[in-house]
């Protein structure tokens, strides 16, 4: 029998029609942001931002901005997913309750701190790609909280980044690096697509 994780993973496909009369409650979309920031970070840098875009006239300014796609209006919110560059600026905060909760000490929390900022002061590439992949398993991990809670999720990279971070007044630290539809599915979705076999994928040593 497959366990509830398992199953979610299994069924997730990513929905371009949705139900534009149905919308989500304040406690629903923030219940979805909470769960995404339990996905990981590099030292807990926890370098993400997400933009809940769910009014009409925010739709609509997203929509112009990602080549008229319908979904981002249809959809009960979408949620812009930024990475954050010059996450190690702010380590030190990040790891304050870190070390109030006994996970670690401070001398340890400092030795970070001091790693972190070694690896990555005069390293924008270092920089651009951790918040890459911290966006990134962020949004995973909201797509599959959205599952859990019986509602429909795509993710989108179909956007103009430029005029999308103008429009949404996002700082030079912001970098959006997916946005994720949110709501009810219609009918006539596609199912999960057909993955390639793992003994294509899985190599063993």
């Amino acid at each position: 029998m497959h366990n509830p994780i398992q199953q979610a993973i299994e069924s997730r496909s990513s929905t371009t029609l949705f139900d534009p009369n149905r919308e989500l409650p304040d406690e629903i979309v923030t219940s979805l942001v909470e769960q995404a920031t339990r996905a990981p970070s590099a030292y807990n840098f926890q370098n993400w931002r997400f933009i809940a875009v769910r009014s009409a006239e925010a739709k609509a300014r997203l929509k112009n901005v990602a080549y008229g796609q319908q979904q981002v209006v249809d959809a009960a919110v979408t949620f812009i997913i930024c990475g954050t560059l010059a996450a190690h600026e702010q380590l030190a905060h990040m790891l304050k309750p870190v070390v109030v909760a006994g996970i670690m000490d401070e001398p340890m929390a400092d030795g970070w701190v001091a790693q972190a900022s070694r690896a990555h002061a005069d390293n924008p590439q270092l920089q651009r790609d951790e918040a890459i992949r911290s966006a990134s398993l962020a949004a995973m991990t909201l797509m599959l909280a959205a599952k859990g809670m019986g509602l429909a999720t795509g993710p989108m990279i179909g956007f103009d980044m430029e005029r999308l971070s103008q429009e949404f007044a996002l700082t030079d630290n912001d970098i959006p690096a997916i946005i994720v539809t949110v709501g009810y599915p219609m009918a006539d979705n596609w199912p999960q697509k057909p993955r390639r076999p793992v003994q294509e994928i899985l190599e063993w040593v």
